[in-house]
């Protein structure tokens, strides 16, 4: 039973690590993306048009 609990321990030690570690990276920047919203644009005709296409074929 107490190997249970051992393992409970290590999990959620484990679990704060990792939540730490994603706080981290959100804070610094890791996720920013700044290209993809100023290209973006230019290809939401494209998807509109494939969308006009399947929908007329069906």
């Amino acid at each position: 039973m107490s190997v249970i609990y051992l393992l409970l321990i290590i999990s959620i030690i484990v679990a704060i690590l990792f939540f730490i570690a994603f706080i981290y990276s959100v804070k610094t920047g890791q996720f920013d993306d700044s290209y993809t919203p100023s290209v973006r644009m230019l290809f939401d005709d494209e998807l509109v048009k494939e969308t006009t296409k399947k929908s007329t074929l069906d």
